[in-house]
């Protein structure tokens, strides 16, 4: 019940950005909210992130094995693109997409409801390290599609997110403590990111009709998100890593929910088939359902995750 509830909790904002956009159509434009949420609003749910709690080498080692596998990831997806896709827009989101996962408004909600509150410390780290990766090379690469490599490299330092998770971990691993009544402003930016973007995912759905998916696109996507990585990684985690049980589902949890609704802010930023990218975070996000419930029970089984 504790899952079902934490998905239709996060569904109802992408369920109001279709009905906004559906009544006001035209008077609502996508690009300027994705605009206001990456070049404003980002930086301070980046800040935020990186200052609730202080860090550690040790508490960094969990996003690090996340980034680890991520990279792995974008390395098969790599190659599905070279092998199947010649436009470059389509190897760009191949590449790139399934590796940026929606950690934040679902994988945190999700890792208290199936391991309860002493997942929060590990969630919180995966998903500042899953939105570092989102603007350097989720930059990068949707950015690849229609530039220069060149550019697209320079494309990741000209975004506000770098800079002020830069300054925002400088002050955390010097001791410097934000004021309260300034973190409070920082943390109502940071839950107002969250529902933005959720609300720009809907009004993309919108724009997104049944004749015209790209359905080579969906196929290979999610038959290697929920197919090829999950036996690669449940191997390494559970089988060849040094991992407690218990923190190897974390980050597995982790690393198999929906791709994350920023994939559509940044292919709409560069202009990378932002309606192409909404189909699949929407289908991933369907196919992750059934997919989770069996994930969860037999975690449950083995004694990891508490059922609710």
């Amino acid at each position: 019940m504790n899952i079902a509830l934490s998905i239709l909790a996060i569904y109802v904002f992408i369920l109001l950005g279709y009905i906004a956009k559906k009544i006001f159509q035209e008077e609502l434009a996508e690009r300027g909210m994705v605009i206001l949420s990456v070049y404003f609003l980002h930086p301070i749910f980046s800040f935020w992130g990186l200052s609730t709690k202080p860090m550690s080498l040790e508490l960094l080692q969990v996003p690090f094995y996340y980034v680890l596998f991520s990279l792995l990831t974008i390395a098969v997806g790599f190659i599905f693109a070279r092998m199947f896709f010649e436009d470059l827009k389509e190897r760009s989101i191949m590449t790139i997409s399934a590796a940026i996962n929606n950690t934040g408004n679902l994988g945190i909600p999700l890792g208290i409801a199936i391991f309860g509150e002493a997942s929060i410390i590990y969630t919180s780290m995966i998903s500042v390290a899953n939105t570092l990766m989102t603007y350097t090379l989720g930059v990068f690469f949707y950015s690849a599609g229609t530039s220069s490599m060149k550019q697209a490299f320079l494309n990741i330092f000209k975004l506000p997110v770098i800079w002020f998770a830069a300054l925002a971990m400088t002050l955390n691993f010097m001791g410097i403590v934000i004021h309260p009544i300034l973190f409070k402003s920082l943390e109502m930016g940071a839950y107002c990111t969250v529902v933005l973007q959720l609300i720009i995912f809907g009004m993309y759905l919108y724009n997104m009709k049944l004749g015209e998916l790209n359905f080579k696109l969906l196929l290979h996507v999610n038959f290697m998100k929920f197919f090829i990585m999950p036996i690669i990684t449940v191997w390494l985690l559970f089988f060849v890593l040094p991992l407690e049980p218990f923190v190897a589902s974390v980050i597995f949890l982790e690393l198999i929910v929906p791709l994350a609704v920023t994939n559509v802010n940044i292919a709409a930023l560069y202009d990378c088939k932002p309606v192409d990218v909404a189909s699949l975070i929407f289908f991933t996000s369907i196919l992750f359902i059934p997919f989770l419930l069996i994930i969860s029970y037999l975690l449950s089984y083995f004694g990891i995750a508490q059922m609710g």
